[in-house]
């Protein structure tokens, strides 16, 4: 009998210790969901709005917030009002966080490339933040802008979220601006169908 009550001693302990190793977890360091090769379409009224693809996304679930990793990086394609490709995202990382009491941020950061494809112009920077409720780009980081026209850099930078209208918000004193032949053609290769021009 007295074999029996230390055998069961024995176990019951043996398992406390387990359960105190595992009560140590932290579980908000731990993804609850990964995605490989995510790929999501928003369309409103049967048109494209936006499209993103990255080849890992990994979930996060904390007290007081949720978010979303792209350690992989994250690629933006946004469409305009007819549904026409206009503007691209590129980035290595990108980070969105959802919080408790609605409000959500998104950031890219790492060789964030902006593209509208329209206009063929192009910014260049470090990192990049969307404020998805009023449809803004901003950043604070060193940025280089390209257009047909010319070029121009500085530090910080707001756009509307096709990058439509984009504004360096410290621009440096110099700038490079290109002399260009006014018959040429320039062609829309994301959005053009048909044959190309003969040069």
């Amino acid at each position: 009998m007295i074999a029996t009550a230390s055998a069961v001693a024995f176990i019951v302990y043996a398992c406390k210790g387990k359960l105190d190793t595992t009560g140590k977890l932290d579980l908000s360091a731990v993804p609850v969901q990964t995605v490989d090769q995510m790929f999501v379409v928003q369309t409103e009224n049967g048109l494209i709005q936006m499209r993103m693809e990255a080849p890992l996304m990994e979930r996060y679930e904390a007290d007081t917030l949720s978010y979303e990793l792209f350690p992989e990086g994250l690629q933006v394609y946004s469409y305009n009002e007819e549904g026409m490709l206009e503007t691209s995202i590129v980035s290595d990382n990108a980070k969105h966080e959802k919080f408790k009491d609605g409000r959500e941020t998104w950031s890219a950061f790492g060789n964030v490339v902006i593209k509208n494809l329209m206009k063929q112009e192009t910014m260049e920077t470090d990192t990049i933040y969307w404020d998805r409720k009023n449809e803004r780009f901003y950043t604070d980081c060193y940025v280089v802008m390209y257009s047909p026209d010319g070029l121009m850099q500085g530090y910080g930078m707001e756009s509307d979220q096709r990058a439509r209208e984009s504004v360096i918000k410290r621009p440096f004193n110099s700038y490079g601006l290109l002399e260009q032949d006014s018959t040429v053609v320039r062609i829309d290769s994301a959005n053009f169908i048909g044959p190309l021009l003969k040069k």
